[in-house]
């Protein structure tokens, strides 16, 4: 039982360093459940609810922000337009999601969905950032709505597994000419309601299944998940400052390649 905890809190870490980098955490979730043959609670809600420590993380790093829309929404028309902006962005991934959960969680969650997306995100976001348009936004407040919108889209080709939502966002953000910090600071206040509306969903569909050592379980993942995302994300924002994707890409398609190899070979 003690192992059992152990490779939950393992998995909880992974999930904080790996939900906000282009690399896919879910990805990483399925191959790590997969290898250590971790018995996980029923359904994807053990991956799903995990994330949201890393979203709790994400409220912490930007709880000015956060602070203001919850305070200031209702006498602040700057700060109404930023929460449509989330809206306008939340809203394909929420209709696909519940259009189609189910078929994407028991087609699409497998390791060779994941490994060919690795290898695939890989490669195009090398070749976004070798066309990497002159960015033109600089504040996630000047985005336009029809941009959102197209981040959204963006991040709905994210439910598959090993696309990444964050480099989904990020990198449609880039090619939409907004800047690197702010492309990730707009991805990541996105990633609130999107992953507290897709662990509820979850919990919703699942909830007569778990049961006590379940909820341990994810509890002891949640916390290990915020605390490692809390390290993640402020490193990532320092990083974007000054670098580019590039060396994700190269992770992206060296992990999927490896991992194809060591699970079909």
């Amino acid at each position: 039982m003690l192992l059992h905890y152990l490779t939950a809190i393992l998995l909880g870490i992974i999930e904080g360093v790996t939900e906000f980098l282009p690399i896919s955490s879910t990805g990483h979730l399925i191959l790590m459940i997969d290898i250590l043959g971790f018995d996980k609670p029923k359904g994807a809600v053990f991956e799903v609810i995990i994330q949201l420590g890393a979203i709790l993380a994400i409220c912490m790093v930007f709880r000015e922000r956060v602070t203001d829309v919850v305070c200031n929404f209702h006498r602040s028309s700057s700060t109404r337009r930023f929460v449509g902006l989330i809206v306008a962005a939340f809203t394909p991934a929420a209709i696909l999601g519940l259009i189609g959960h189910d078929i994407i969680k028991q087609v699409l969650f497998s390791p060779m969905v994941v490994c060919v997306m690795l290898i695939v995100g890989g490669v195009l976001i090398l070749l976004i950032e070798r066309i990497k348009p002159q960015p033109t936004i600089h504040r996630a407040d000047d985005i336009p709505v029809k941009k959102a919108v197209m981040i959204g889209l963006c991040q709905a080709l994210a439910m598959i597994p090993g696309t990444s939502r964050s480099g989904a966002t990020m990198m449609g953000s880039v090619m939409m000419k907004i800047d690197r910090k702010t492309a990730a600071e707009f991805s990541f206040l996105l990633a609130i309601p999107t992953m507290a509306a897709a662990a509820m969903l979850d919990v919703i569909k699942n909830i007569e299944h778990l049961n006590v050592d379940d909820a341990l379980t994810i509890g002891v993942g949640f916390l290990s998940a915020f605390f490692s995302a809390l390290l993640s994300v402020r490193w990532l924002l320092n990083f974007l400052a000054n670098h580019g994707f590039g060396i994700f890409a190269y992770y992206r398609i060296i992990m999927g390649t490896v991992l194809l190899i060591l699970i079909y070979g």
